[in-house]
């Protein structure tokens, strides 16, 4: 499907690609990995465009469709949500005979709700909405350009957990293949069948998923760390042999042909060994048994409610992770609890012990540009010492040198980084972190998680990463726009309370405070009506799937036959009853989840 032979790319005088080369077949599901640097976005972008590359060639096949996502999109469209998700394939598909536009729409519709948008959002004008939901928009209309193939940019990163997981499922129900960067080790675990890896210009084929491949490069690491020894030592040996023999006469032809014979060795280089974030937390003074409590909070934005009847407790040591669609307001009651935000509606508690620090989501806003790293630093904690500041910046992998560079040239993993310091030298007992690990790779998120795994004080965090929320979670806070419900235990345990169990909300405050426990229940359906519409939702969703196939199966076949034979109208005759089938079935499932979402 996609060939790649011997390609070169440099930029300046550093060279991205040297002589790479590797194939991918059109089913294969590929997951795209390297450190930053590596070339992976250079690589997708090359494969649509051949004219970036130095020399060599990236081709596929002329009759195959390769859809591509970039990273960022400017989408500048006066057009509604709906409209434009539709617009070009509607265009495409008008001439055809089997043309059916009900079938189209609900397609539309079927993955724009998927992608979080609600049914009275489909007629909002898209220059209306944010760059991250315009994004969203970008890739509802690349999902149904039907292609053959799918290059996927970090698509994810303008998804919240809920429209994460549809994504997951609608990529491993999928009959085509793609290759896709991301930083998230959850969907990269789940869906690639091959890992690429990207490494010094060259590229290595895997077979497996991400879990796998590390284990494979650890192993193979390990093998070219033991080669690299024995033939050092060899070389060692001969050299010796070679001096010893370069002052004997009768032995000087037989030093030449050894040093002729060392020339030829192919010298093997190990790759540079990446620094990694190490640091240990100071000693933070503990606060009260109860760090926080909240009592009926609620928020709105001029006329526009974001929540309201919010209550929960939260107490030492514990990491609660805030989950909650995008809108709902997650970062909106971050601000409000550190009293960034004013506090519209019921009141917060603090224990008079907690010191907080929060960690901003957008570190463009809270770093000064024009300064330099250890500048901004100074700046943020003005009491600690220059020793301090450089011992925390070093652990974080900024050198000597490096804290005088000007925090505009910096990437955004590396200003998260510096935001991160600045965060971690208040020493507060209470830390509020906004998306911690936006713009890091799977290494640098799984560093950082190890350091924030050891901090013995209290945490409330905000990340759409599974895996980040999995492994550093205690509890999880889901907010909803008509209250809070608090859960034991990480996000697969959330999951799962909600799935399989008929009373799932624990009470976050005192028995002898009822009042608020009973605010938290909101919901204007019973578990078992939740539980039954649910049920429904998935029947629906696997017969839509199974349509999907069968749609798949005769445009294929009809593809093969003869236009306006006997059997490609019989085809065509089924093709269109399944289309309708399909869109009956779209309707009826968006009737139900409207129904859980009343």
């Amino acid at each position: 499907m996609i060939y790649a032979d011997k390609i070169n790319l440099s930029f300046g005088s550093q060279p991205i690609f040297e002589d790479l080369s590797f194939s991918i077949q059109q089913d294969q599901k590929v997951g795209l990995v390297g450190r930053n640097g590596s070339g992976k976005s250079t690589l997708l972008k090359a494969i649509v465009d051949n004219s970036v590359l130095d020399s060599g060639s990236l081709t596929y096949f002329s009759t195959k469709r390769i859809a591509y996502l970039p990273q960022s999109v400017v989408l500048d469209s006066v057009s509604s949500i709906l409209d434009e998700t539709v617009r070009e394939i509607d265009a495409e598909q008008s001439a055809l005979a089997d043309y059916n536009p009900e079938y189209l729409q609900a397609q539309a519709k079927r993955v724009l709700h998927g992608l979080g948008f609600k049914t009275e959002q489909f007629n909002v004008p898209v220059s209306t909405l944010s760059v991250g939901w315009k994004m969203r928009v970008v890739l509802a209309k690349l999902l149904l350009q039907d292609a053959d193939f799918y290059l996927f940019d970090e698509p994810t990163n303008h998804l919240d957990l809920l429209a994460k997981e549809w994504f997951l499922s609608f990529l491993k129900n999928a009959s085509f293949g793609f290759m896709l960067v991301c930083h998230e080790r959850y969907f990269m675990d789940e869906l690639c069948s091959h890992i690429l890896s990207l490494e010094r210009g060259k590229g290595t084929m895997y077979t497996g998923n991400y879990s796998k491949f590390i284990a494979q490069k650890k192993h193979d690491d390990e093998l070219l760390r033991s080669a690299y020894i024995n033939q050092q030592k060899e070389i060692k040996q001969k050299k010796e042999t070679i001096e010893r023999f370069r002052s004997k006469a009768s032995k000087a032809k037989m030093a030449q042909s050894m040093i002729k014979a060392l020339d030829k060795i192919e010298i093997i280089t190990l790759p540079p060994t990446s620094k990694e974030i190490s640091f240990n937390f100071h000693a933070i003074k503990p606060s009260g048994r109860v760090v926080l409590e909240a009592h009926n909070l609620g928020f709105s934005f001029g006329d526009k409610p974001v929540f309201k009847h919010v209550s929960f407790s939260i107490e030492r040591g514990q990491k609660v992770a805030i989950v909650a669609a995008n809108g709902v307001g997650k970062t909106t009651l971050l601000n409000v609890i550190n009293k960034k935000l004013p506090l519209q509606q019921g009141t917060i508690t603090f224990d008079g012990k907690v010191t907080c620090a929060l960690f901003e989501q957008d570190q463009n806003k809270m770093l000064d540009q024009n300064a330099s790293i250890v500048q901004n630093i100074t700046q943020l904690c003005p009491d600690k010492t220059e020793q301090a500041i450089r011992s925390m910046l070093g652990a974080f992998l900024f050198t000597s040198d490096d804290v005088h560079k000007k925090v505009s040239v910096l990437s955004g993993g590396e200003k998260n980084r510096v935001g991160m310091v600045g965060t971690l030298l208040h020493d507060a007992n209470l830390l509020m972190l906004d998306e911690p690990t936006n713009h890091l790779d799977i290494q640098s998120k799984e560093t950082l998680l190890k350091a924030l795994q050891t901090y013995t004080g209290t945490m409330i965090f905000v990340s759409h990463d599974r895996d980040f929320i999995n492994d550093l979670a205690t509890h999880i806070l889901e907010l909803t726009p008509d209250g809070a419900f608090f859960y034991h235990g990480n996000f697969d345990s959330y999951l799962y309370q909600k799935q399989h169990t008929g009373s799932i909300h624990e009470k976050p405050v005192k028995k002898e405070q009822p009042v608020i426990a009973e605010k938290q229940v909101t919901s204007s359906k019973s578990n078992k009506e939740l539980y039954l519409l649910r049920k429904e939702s998935n029947r629906l969703e696997r017969m839509i799937a199974k349509a999907d196939e069968k749609i798949a199966e005769l445009v294929k076949k009809n593809s093969e036959l003869t236009w306006g034979s006997a059997e490609s109208n019989i085809v065509q005759k089924e093709l269109a009853e399944i289309k309708a089938k399909h869109a009956t079935l779209t309707v009826e499932w968006e009737q139900v989840v409207a129904q859980c979402n009343e």
